[in-house]
């Protein structure tokens, strides 16, 4: 990666500023930790940067499709015509209703080949790949009429925007086992811009309809594509076992792209994120697990969740999310190597009164916010509900969460934690955190009913209500009050 003088004595390495004097690395593992991140965000930029297959350099010749099923299928041989005009949905399912027919002979691949396939929803089955190749596109039709609608979510109760049915997703599929959905860096696109009109402007009488949605399943893959403009979240898996998610970049406006999340782990157990780039116009990723009652109720928690070697950014919302529908609990995350730029927030842990559940066993650990107001965020009101119809008194229990090493420029405020004499926030641990800060005044570190501690060298310095221990692990200052209260959403 090329540097840049940027004034005397100054190193300007990606989006990582170096100053000798100020040696804001605590040792050369974290120092290498975060010019790894730096050179990570450079492949995404030069990832997503990449148009129509070609770099500045010249022309890459085209790569056949891998062979990876026993058979192999491609989207013209059903009638599939790639001119962004032709609705290509029955070719779609030619193709899946062939691949269905080869589950006890390992399944079936079908191929689409460049060009601009246009098509409403369809659905997935098992034992299947779908495979985009260089300048492929799947384009979702605009007109919401081809658009099924389905029932509620049960963890759900509803539709998450209005009650009642729910527009399907673009690709789908439940109660599936062994897909992928890979490529060359083919592209889905949602073609949202539509469907978020109608919905500022009040037009529609159904929740929107994610991009790409797999309910009650296992053992899937999806690698290597672009996704982009969904008209709602854009990656859902619900209550599903053994997730990859890796090499994907997900795209939408930062802003005016309402609920445009990156990816929304929902009531799934053994998931892994990693080495994305997701840009969109809410949470990049919110791990969800139901809306009061009714995930109280369906009971099934998020857990076992990796999320790794991520460059994200959200403009409206946070980088890493956990809730706010998290009823049926949340444990055992770890977030790490994450670079979050030009954000409102970077990680949020977001809940309410009504809620129930759990968010426990959270590990954050080697965390980059360049230009965010809000870093660490954990918040107990969130008062969104499906209805009246929620039992105020289902607390959430928030507990056992712990930063390690956090660096970061541009900060205006590095931690806001507001739990509250109903949910107080229990064990929180800070250590190894040195953040610049863009706003010079007092109250930068944010607190209310939260009990921790925190570990060595914390910049800037903690609020009260934590135990402050040396780095041989000595107690050096005990908390004042685990209830003192100073959030000022001012700053």
């Amino acid at each position: 990666m090329a540097e840049k003088n940027s004034g005397p004595g100054i190193t300007t390495l990606g989006w990582i500023q170096l100053h000798p004097k100020t040696a804001p690395f605590a040792s050369h593992r974290t120092l290498f930790a975060f010019l790894w991140v730096a050179a990570l965000a450079s492949v995404f930029a030069w990832q997503r940067n990449t148009i129509s297959g070609f770099l500045a350099l010249g022309g890459v010749p085209a790569r056949l499709p891998p062979r990876l099923r026993p058979v192999v299928f491609c989207l013209t041989e059903f009638g599939g015509v790639g001119d962004g005009v032709t609705l290509n949905t029955e070719a779609f399912e030619r193709a899946v209703g062939a691949i269905s027919e080869l589950g006890n002979k390992g399944g079936g691949q079908l191929n689409v080949p460049p060009g601009r396939w246009l098509t409403a929803p369809f659905n997935l089955t098992s034992h299947m790949t779908l495979f985009l190749a260089r300048d492929s596109v799947i384009l979702a039709i605009q007109d919401e009429k081809y658009w099924p609608l389905m029932p509620a979510l049960p963890s759900y109760g509803y539709g998450r925007e209005h009650p009642g049915p729910r527009y399907s997703s673009l690709i789908h599929g439940q109660n599936l086992r062994d897909v992928v959905i890979t490529g060359h860096n083919g592209t889905i696109n949602g073609q949202g811009q539509t469907w978020w009109t109608k919905y500022r402007q009040k037009l529609l009488n159904h929740t929107r309809g994610p991009l790409v949605q797999i309910l009650w399943s296992s053992n899937i893959v999806i690698s290597n594509i672009t996704l982009r403009d969904s008209p709602f979240w854009t990656l859902h898996p619900y209550d599903c076992q053994n997730v990859t998610v890796k090499n994907v970049t997900i795209l939408a406006p930062v802003s005016h792209a309402p609920n445009t999340d990156g990816i929304d782990p929902d009531s799934c157990e053994d998931m892994l994120i990693e080495d994305c780039y997701i840009s969109v116009g809410d949470d990049a990723i919110a791990i969800k697990s139901g809306w009061d009652q009714y995930g109280i109720a369906y009971g099934r928690p998020s857990r076992n969740i990796v999320i790794r070697n991520l460059v994200v950014r959200s403009n409206v919302s946070a980088g890493i999310s956990i809730g706010s529908e998290m009823s049926g609990g949340v444990s055992n995350v770890l977030v790490e190597n994450i670079l979050v730029w030009e954000s409102r927030r970077a990680m949020r842990i977001k809940t309410a009164p009504g809620r129930g559940g759990y968010v426990r066993q959270i590990t954050y650990r080697n965390l980059m916010f360049r230009n965010v107001r809000v870093g660490v965020v954990i918040k107990t009101d969130y008062n969104q509900h499906p209805g009246a119809g929620y039992d105020p008194t289902a607390l959430p229990i928030l507990r056992d969460i712990s930063f390690t090493t956090i660096r970061g420029q541009g900060v205006r405020v590095p931690v806001r934690i507001q739990g509250s004499e109903k949910i107080p926030v229990r064990n929180v641990t800070f250590q190894d955190m040195k953040v610049g800060i863009s706003y010079k005044k007092k109250h930068i570190f944010q607190c209310a009913f939260v009990q921790g501690q925190v570990i060595g060298t914390i910049v800037p310095a903690p609020c009260d209500n934590f135990d402050q221990y040396n780095e041989q692990g000595q107690l050096v200052k005990h908390a004042a009050s685990q209830n003192v209260t100073d959030i000022d959403y001012e700053i």
